[in-house]
């Protein structure tokens, strides 16, 4: 982290940035406890290149603080009496890339009534836009003015950062309990608050289909919906008894990409085959081992857990899914495309006559194997069309396709595997980085799930696993946290249990730390103290530190805590 509340800095402590940045110093010449000022007649520069962070300026900042940041010409002075018009430069300065670290890296500088904010692309230069955000205090997070203040202030200071990792990930699931579109739009908003830059978006599963397919309308028409919801763990006695769904329509889909793109987000969409499939099988019976089940008796799924309703490893599967990713490559212009295969239970293949005559046509050893082939499918198929699969790390079972790309979600050993393999990796074990799982131990938690894993535990999340070389480390892309909903029913639980761990997350992810056991902690909850209010002013419903308010709270409904820590595995 440099310099970040050190002593050549005296002004970053004061800025309390998250995620901490490589290293904030004091510019050049300037005083000890000089100030940069910010205020109504302050324009923005706006170099070749920058346009799109600059309307990203007026249209967030500038509303939050009410500064209306006009374009600014050299020589149009609007304060005669000033010596130095103020102003935001934005400049793409490419050479930052070699001197900082990568293409995202920026750097920000502060001073008088100048701030310059330069990135190695318009990426870094996004990232450095969000840093000055942070600079002007909670209000700025704001969506109106609140203060009626025309003037701004904060440390002159000078900020040289850049990201750790590339894939910097926030999972979605909107599959067992639905997102609407404002939600899905604000929480990339709020992972742009936090320079995370990857929203895997889970669309289906067996408890429902979120995405529109034009060639295939049953798949919304009935697998977007079920009948009644399991309310708490699965082992729960409790139901909602009232429909539950909704879906994104193509149109939907492409508004969230190019408002991702516009914060330099990319959106990751997960299609699972050939496991949680049922609301597809409910849509379309004929994608089911119809020779072991009845298919046509199947509903969307209401309750949780592993289903043992996967597909039918036939080709009229194989035919029926190249139509929804050709519709989804369409929608989705992201390199990867994550295709699940996760928890597919064996026991239907075992017993189905059409699975057991395709592994003996195939020469194929067993159903791991027929897995694999399934996934190789698609891992051929992607690639011809200039894509890449990624899976859950069960996709290692029976061997990993030659392209395909890892999420070791059960631990540190799925990954070591692949990166040993050759294969990238995208770091997310439960046991650290699953958000869904209890933020403390006690009856206060709302429908408790999992390990404890504090806001502390989080920080001190290590994605690299010590066992891999220097040469294998370089396959780890980055890492993830992911929140899956079966027991989150609305925003408010999603934001409940996201943050504040995902601020704590976002700083793992972007920031060089220390190894886990000499992370300064304190310092971070010191920061804390006003990212909270940040939070605040953006709406989000986090866990306050001493613990769930009352509404926060839901009694009676049981959920599955596991005590003691998390396996190291």
């Amino acid at each position: 982290m440099g310099d970040i509340g050190g002593g050549e800095a005296a002004s970053a402590g004061e800025a309390a940035l998250i995620p901490a940045p490589d290293r904030v110093s004091v510019p050049g010449g300037a005083a000890a406890g000089a100030r940069c000022v910010v205020d109504t007649d302050t324009g923005i520069e706006a170099a070749e290149g920058t346009e799109r962070v600059a309307r990203w300026l007026r249209s967030t900042v500038g509303a939050a603080t009410g500064l209306p940041f006009a374009p600014y010409r050299e020589g149009e002075s609007r304060i005669q009496s000033r010596t130095q018009d103020g102003r935001v430069r934005l400049r793409i300065v490419p050479a930052l890339a070699d001197e900082l670290g990568g293409p995202e890296s920026y750097r920000l500088t502060a001073e008088n009534r100048v701030v310059t904010l330069d990135g190695a692309s318009e990426a870094g230069l996004f990232w450095a836009a969000g840093t000055f955000r942070q600079l002007l205090g909670p209000e700025a997070f704001r969506r109106a003015p609140v203060s009626g203040r025309d003037t701004w202030e904060f440390p002159a200071l000078t900020v040289h950062d850049s990201p750790r990792f590339g894939w910097r990930g926030l999972l979605l699931d909107v599959a067992r309990h639905f997102m609407p579109k404002d939600g899905v739009l604000r929480y990339l908003d709020l992972m742009a608050a936090h320079k995370l830059n990857v929203l895997h978006l889970h669309l289906t599963d067996d408890q429902g289909w979120r995405i529109e397919i034009r060639r295939y309308p049953g798949l919304t028409e009935t697998g977007s919906w079920r009948a009644r919801t399991k309310f708490g763990h699965r082992a729960s006695p409790l139901w909602e008894e009232k429909p539950h769904g909704g879906y994104y329509t193509q149109d939907d889909i492409r508004e969230i990409v190019a408002y991702a793109a516009e914060r330099h987000i990319t959106v990751v969409p997960e299609i699972d085959v050939p496991g949680h499939s049922q609301a597809a099988v409910a849509a379309y019976p004929e994608l089911g081992n119809t020779d072991v089940v009845d298919t046509s008796a199947l509903s969307v799924w209401d309750t949780w857990g592993i289903n043992s309703n996967v597909l039918a490893p036939t080709d009229n599967t194989l035919r029926f899914y190249e139509g929804v990713f050709e519709e989804v490559l369409e929608m989705f212009p992201a390199r990867f495309i994550h295709i699940g295969g996760d928890e597919c239970p064996k026991d239907q293949w075992q017993k189905s006559s059409a699975a057991q005559e395709r592994i003996a046509a195939l020469g194929l050893a067993d159903e791991d194997q027929l897995q694999s082939w399934f996934v190789r499918h698609f891992d051929t198929w992607l690639g011809a069309r200039g894509r890449r699969l990624i899976g859950w790390d069960e996709i290692l079972q029976g061997g990993l396709a030659p392209g395909a790309a890892v999420s070791s979600w059960r631990g540190y050993e799925g990954g070591v595997t692949a990166a040993r393999a050759g294969h990238d990796v995208v770091m997310c074990p439960e046991q650290y980085v699953y958000l869904d799982h209890r933020q403390a131990p006690g009856d206060e938690e709302p429908v408790p799930i999992g390990f404890v894993r504090t806001l502390e535990d989080v920080y001190r999340f290590e994605p690299v696993p010590a066992a891999l070389t220097e040469a294998e480390a370089r396959h780890v892309l980055g890492t993830q946290a992911n929140v899956w909903t079966e027991a989150l029913e609305d925003a408010r639980r999603v934001d409940y249990q996201a943050f504040p761990r995902l601020a704590a997350f976002a700083e793992v992810a972007w920031s060089r730390l220390p190894a886990p056991a000499e992370r300064d902690f304190a310092d971070f909850e010191r920061r804390m103290t006003a990212h909270y209010r940040r939070l605040d002013a953006l709406g989000v419903a986090y866990r306050p530190p001493t613990g769930p308010r009352p509404w926060q709270r839901r009694p009676g409904v049981p959920g599955r805590p596991l005590d003691g820590p998390p396996p190291n595995r």
